[in-house]
């Protein structure tokens, strides 16, 4: 596993970085390991979370054709301004 070091970290910084620390209940160290590691995460994409979602829930392809016969086929009116 990679070691990374930073340097220079102004005070008030790290003085947040120990706050949120224990808010979350862990080390600084695992804090900035969490906080770097959200911000390098890929975004989720919309689809992959619906499939996901229908995959938890048990969806199956019967119940999305049951979906698609009830579904309101009116064209939707245009927004006006």
């Amino acid at each position: 596993m990679a070691v990374l070091t930073v340097r220079n970290l102004p005070d008030d910084v790290h003085r947040a970085l120990r706050i949120r620390a224990a808010e979350h209940g862990r080390s600084t160290e695992a804090e900035v390991r969490d906080i770097l590691a959200q911000a390098v995460k890929p975004a989720v994409r919309l689809g992959d979370a619906l499939t996901e979602l229908g995959q938890r829930l048990g969806l199956t392809d019967e119940d999305i054709a049951v979906l698609d016969q009830n579904r309101d086929a009116t064209p939707a009116a245009p927004l006006t301004l």
